[in-house]
């Protein structure tokens, strides 16, 4: 199955924490599952770093790209494909990134692995 985490569980992942369900941890790890990370999420991390609304122990250029290769996480481009999803989706959730995020599992045929229970409403597979 394709995972596509959700910005706050790639950060949950990467620093171990607790707030991280059993079930998304067993689907991170397991073998068979192919994992991303969107770009839509390097972005947000980079975008709240800069605004000092999320600190990381390294600049996000860095944080990054070591994380993900240290946890054997793909990343994901932003492509037309999934950008014009956006003009068919409700408008049930605010947020332009977790909506980006729900394009790119519409177009990928992925499942979310995210917490954000407003997600769950949209047409996709979420798991966490």
């Amino acid at each position: 199955m394709k995972l596509i985490l959700d910005t706050c569980t790639f950060l949950w992942i990467v620093t171990d924490d607790q707030r991280l369900s059993e079930t998304a941890r067993s689907a991170f790890l397991d073998e068979n599952n192919d994992v991303y990370l969107s770009a839509v999420s390097t972005w947000e991390i980079a975008v709240k770093h800069s605004l000092g609304k999320l600190p990381l122990p390294a600049p996000p250029d860095r944080f990054i790209p070591e994380q993900r290769s240290r946890h054997h996480i793909d990343p994901l481009p932003l492509d037309e494909i999934a950008t014009l999803q956006l003009c068919k989706l409700p408008l049930l959730h605010k947020d332009p990134f977790d909506r980006m995020l729900i394009c790119q599992a519409i177009a990928a045929g992925a499942a979310l692995l995210t917490p954000d229970e407003q997600i769950s409403q949209y047409p996709i597979r979420t798991l966490f």
